[in-house]
């Protein structure tokens, strides 16, 4: 069973930064995607930045120039750094991960997901 742990979130000022971190534990073969999204709100979750394993890394239009995900293989960690936070990145972020559990997984089917516990991040204007 695949573990992920979230840290990073807490209470700070508009334009302050924070920096996410998200370690996955547990049986994993590989890591397709390692990404971030969050949910204010009222609102439904989204996608804020993600990664693909040799890939670019995608992000939301709100967070472009100000969000940077990055990851660190050898330790199943991702990272966001928060810049020039604003009121409305007030959420919950959550980590993700999709994976394959074994080689033939890998082959034939679709890669798992897993999602961390949330995190919470809160911006005061």
């Amino acid at each position: 069973q695949v573990q992920l742990v979230e840290s990073g979130g807490g209470l700070v000022q508009a334009g302050a930064s924070l920096r996410l971190s998200c370690t996955a534990s547990g049986s994993m073969f590989s890591i397709n995607t390692m990404g971030w999204y969050r949910q204010a709100p009222g609102k439904q979750r989204e996608l804020v930045a993600s990664l693909i394993s040799g890939g670019s890394a995608d992000y939301a239009d709100s967070v472009k120039g100000r969000f940077t995900i990055s990851k660190d293989n050898a330790k199943n960690t991702v990272y966001l750094q928060m810049d020039s936070l604003k009121s409305e990145d007030t959420a919950v972020y959550y980590c993700n991960i999709a994976y394959y559990p074994d080689y033939l997984t890998s082959l034939y089917k679709n890669a798992l997901d897993a999602w961390g516990q949330g995190t919470l991040v809160t911006v005061s204007s």
